[in-house]
């Protein structure tokens, strides 16, 4: 796979978990109320480029593992 593709797959992959993460587990936390509704977005805002920096150190292990596992 290209590295253009791989970029733009991590970018909505950790834009799609980032969203759905902090919005669950901060509805857990807070439960339905305007304040969580509040806090959501500004939450996300700092988990996406969390996310997005995480994913591309983890890839490159997660891949290298699936390869060795791959070959038992």
């Amino acid at each position: 796979m290209d590295k253009k593709t791989v970029l733009i797959a991590q970018l909505l992959i950790t834009f799609m978990m980032s969203a759905s993460m902090s919005g669950i587990m901060s509805a857990i936390g807070m439960g339905l109320t305007q304040e969580w509704l509040a806090s959501w977005p500004k939450q996300f805002l700092i988990a996406w480029p969390i996310a997005f920096v995480l994913t591309q150190i983890a890839s490159r292990l997660a891949f290298a593992i699936a390869f060795r596992l791959r070959r038992i």
